[in-house]
């Protein structure tokens, strides 16, 4: 399926725009993790403004997607995503990490938009599991999205909840992963391969789908190929870029979980002019 060239450059932009204010918040803030919330922005910036069935101004609506961000850490990106939607102003962006702020270093169920907390790793899908689970058995249609970040699938309970959703036939659960290929050690080859790696959740039960994270015609036609999928949970396996927009802070594991200096910040939103 093709998608319009109008919808495409729309949300490329819109993706620059959020991943500009990924950076302002976490240089701001003197805290936060850039290299992840840079690598997973294409990914969530379609789900939210192309894909997830949701409203704003009511953010407990029963029937609306859910999306839970497993990689809590990465949490930047989310807060930009919810605030661009308007779920809340723009301008509490200024608050990341500060103490009494809806908007911590990891999310919590306060802030507007986010269902449950999140920030052990490992813990994400089973979370949208049960909730997969209540929509099956309350007979509603909403679909449940998690994003997960490749070295945090290193995690033993990720494999338990992927047995679990398969053997449900959880078709409106759909995983994506962030594969940027570095974890806060270095690189994930390294330190613990995941390949073959679309083979193991074959070998789960689970609807595979492997694309380039950044191409947004990709990312939006990976959601269709999942939503299409009724019988069993998907997983979309994205490759990504660690940093990615940045010049120096692609595949630099440094900016995992370092903010920019100041200078830093300004030389990277020249590039995301």
């Amino acid at each position: 399926m093709s998608y319009p060239d109008k919808q495409i450059k729309e949300l490329e932009q819109k993706a620059r725009k959020i991943r500009r204010m990924i950076i302002q918040m976490i240089t701001r803030a003197g805290s936060g993790h850039p290299g992840g919330s840079l690598s997973s922005t294409d990914l969530i910036t379609c789900l939210y403004f192309a894909e997830l069935r949701h409203k704003p101004e009511t953010p407990k609506w029963p029937d609306r997607d859910r999306f839970h961000m497993s990689k809590g850490h990465c949490c930047p990106l989310w807060y930009a995503v919810l605030a661009e939607s308007g779920y809340f102003k723009v301008d509490e962006l200024r608050n990341l990490r500060k103490l009494g702020s809806i908007l911590q270093g990891h999310p919590d169920w306060r802030t507007p938009g986010v269902n449950v907390a999140s920030g052990s790793l490992g813990q994400g899908l089973s979370v949208t599991l049960g909730m997969s689970l209540a929509g099956k058995l309350d007979k509603r249609d909403y679909r449940v999205y998690c994003l997960l970040g490749d070295g945090e699938i290193q995690e033993g309970q990720i494999w338990e909840a992927a047995m679990a959703a398969s053997h449900y036939k959880c078709g409106n659960l759909c995983a994506i992963l962030d594969y940027n290929g570095y974890q806060i050690d270095g690189k994930i080859s390294e330190i613990m391969n995941l390949e073959p790696l679309a083979g193991k959740w074959q070998a789960f039960g689970w609807n595979t789908i492997e694309i380039n994270g950044h191409d947004i015609s990709q990312i939006l036609q990976a959601f269709g190929q999942a939503k299409d999928m009724k019988s069993k949970p998907s997983i979309i396996i994205a490759r990504t870029i660690k940093g990615k927009g940045v010049s120096f802070m692609e595949n630099v594991v440094d900016f995992h979980g370092r903010a920019p200096t100041a200078e830093e910040g300004e030389k990277a939103l020249k590039e995301l002019a």
